[in-house]
């Protein structure tokens, strides 16, 4: 059985590109597209990976990962920043709200993939 991720993107194209590329590598991949109740979705879904977007609707994904963090269930959740923003300053921001790993837009579909497979190793 395939793992689950989470893709909370609110952007049509790219969401259906990463259901495309990793629904092929054998996951099972649910979405959402909006902050507002990113948390219960989740909750409902428990994924093995969440990739998440920064500019969202609602609350932004750092929030979301912000409290994330702060919830024992989820702390240790492997957790995907995806942004179109890659400065410094939006590394750092990732970085200290407890991102596992950053990846910028446009991304390679072999770069994510890469790295969708290195943060679920076990």
């Amino acid at each position: 059985m395939g793992k689950r991720v989470l893709v909370i993107e609110d952007e049509p194209n790219i969401i259906e590109a990463i259901k495309f590329f990793l629904s092929r590598d054998g996951w099972e991949v649910f979405t959402h597209s909006n902050g507002h109740d990113a948390l219960e979705t989740v909750a409902r879904r428990r994924p093995d990976l969440l990739i998440l977007d920064v500019m969202l609707p609602g609350r932004s994904g750092y929030e979301i990962l912000r409290e994330l963090r702060a919830s024992a269930r989820w702390a240790a959740l492997p957790v995907l920043i995806l942004t179109a923003r890659g400065q410094t300053r939006d590394r750092e921001m990732a970085a200290a709200a407890g991102a596992s790993r950053f990846m910028t837009k446009p991304f390679s579909n072999t770069d994510m993939l890469k790295t969708v497979r290195e943060l679920t190793e076990a």
